[in-house]
């Protein structure tokens, strides 16, 4: 079965694992499943129609699935997919400085 990485963040709503198995033939699939098995994640990976939140970047091996075949992106029981959520922050106050 894939490996899913857990970023820091969104461990709490796997019961704390940093890495899972999950079976599926494509990335779509693995991620579904994934939220299958743990719930919580859905809202924090998907919108409400079901697609991939835009801050959120899959990644097959050192590959984000978008330059792929997005979620039919063929995986393996060998690959390992990376939950990597982008990351924006810091004051205008601070940027202008």
């Amino acid at each position: 079965m894939p490996k899913v990485k857990i970023p820091t963040p969104l461990r709490q709503y796997a019961s704390g694992n940093a890495e899972v198995e999950v079976g599926g033939d494509t990335a779509g699939e693995t991620l579904g499943n994934l939220t299958e098995e743990y719930p919580e994640l859905k809202q924090h990976l998907y919108t409400g129609d079901g697609k991939l939140r835009s801050f959120v970047n899959v990644y097959k091996g050192d590959e984000d699935i978008r330059y792929l075949d997005g979620p039919d992106t063929e995986v393996s029981a060998d690959d390992e997919l990376s939950i990597i959520p982008s990351i924006a922050g810091g004051s205008a106050e601070a940027r202008c400085r």
